[in-house]
């Protein structure tokens, strides 16, 4: 609501109190004014024009609000928006990354295209690209490629199992088969076998209480073999058991000797002092009995005779033990039917 000329004016924060009146005229003093007039109606009510406004007091200006502080009343903030600020980087960064991501993408996918172009257009040319053609590569035989069994294969068998028995040992037995060789090098000692021979009667064999120890224990037959080096001779006697328990009692039980075995050469150990030796493998126990050919005895310092026994005993050990590995190693080529690879092969 504005009140016309001579309305009350009060000086800034004083109402109480009249202001100075248009003019330079004093204001009269208050109580004298009358009510004022009526005022007719209007329909639109225009607001009054104020009056001209007496000179104020002069107002100290409004400071301006120091940096980064709280802002005036009415006035809008100075401070940054920390978080809009943090956004608008991030985004800045992901459009930076994805345009490049994008534009690495591109740059494979044109490389790999001039690649294959250059390969199919060297195929097609013939150029010296270093890729074979394709009539230069191995093709496929087509064969099928060999497949293993994932099964561990059995254990190889024992070969002194083989000579333990008469029912394992089937390879055929003789003095062929048992002392091959004429001329064996025994520990780089050559010597020479002169005679063999073979007694179903393990008795003749025997000399002293050794033919009655062969036949109390099942003795099914003697092979003797006669080797000669430099003067000495020495006879070795395999005698052949039904069982490894046979063999090793008669080993245990031997008293006197192998017979020796001249041949067409002089006889040696007889009714004289020899060298003697006793073993067993297997379902086999074999002596030897170690001389000089020209019938003399053999003191107790000789060495020759007590080498050549051991010589033959260690050949004939081996012997022994090839022909159980010969039998094993033919049991594991040819298995018997239903065990093994054998049995693998007629499925």
């Amino acid at each position: 609501m504005s009140f016309g000329q001579g309305g009350p004016y009060g000086a800034p924060g004083d109402p109480q109190q009249p202001g100075p009146q248009p003019g330079g005229q004093p204001m009269p003093p208050a109580g004298q004014f009358g009510p004022p007039p009526a005022l007719p109606p209007q329909p639109h009510p225009q607001p009054a024009q104020p009056a001209q406004q007496p000179p104020q007091q002069a107002q100290p200006l409004p400071q301006p609000p120091a940096p980064w502080g709280p802002a005036a009343p009415g006035q809008a903030s100075q401070t940054p928006d920390w978080d809009a600020l943090a956004d608008t980087t991030a985004a800045r960064g992901r459009r930076r990354k994805w345009l490049l991501i994008g534009g690495g993408a591109v740059a494979t996918v044109a490389v790999a295209g001039t690649v294959a172009a250059l390969v199919v257009g060297s195929g097609k040319s013939g150029s010296a690209s270093g890729l074979p053609s394709p009539q230069k590569l191995p093709s496929s035989s087509g064969t099928p490629e060999p497949s293993f069994s994932q099964v561990a294969p059995p254990p190889p068998p024992n070969p002194r199992e083989f000579i333990a028995s008469a029912e394992k040992d089937k390879a055929p037995l003789s003095t062929k088969t048992l002392f091959p060789h004429s001329k064996p090098s025994l520990d780089k000692r050559k010597y020479d076998r002169t005679a063999t021979a073979t007694n179903e009667d393990c008795a003749t064999a025997a000399q002293g209480g050794l033919g009655a120890v062969l036949t109390g224990n099942g003795c099914r037959q003697v092979l003797r073999a006669t080797y000669v080096r430099d003067g000495v001779a020495v006879t070795v006697g395999v005698a052949v058991f039904d069982t490894k328990a046979a063999a090793d009692k008669a080993k245990e039980q031997s008293t006197g000797n192998i017979e020796s075995l001249a041949g067409d050469g002089p006889s040696f150990c007889r009714a004289t002092a020899c060298r003697l030796t006793a073993n067993a493998e297997g379902r086999y126990a074999y002596f030897t009995v170690a001389g000089y050919t020209n019938g003399k005895a053999v003191p107790d310092d000789d060495k020759d005779a007590l080498q050549a026994g051991r010589d033959v005993a260690g050949y004939t050990f081996r012997r022994i033990m090839a022909r159980a590995n010969a039998q094993a190693s033919a049991s594991v080529a040819t298995p018997t039917p239903g065990t093994g690879a054998g049995a693998k092969k007629q499925a």
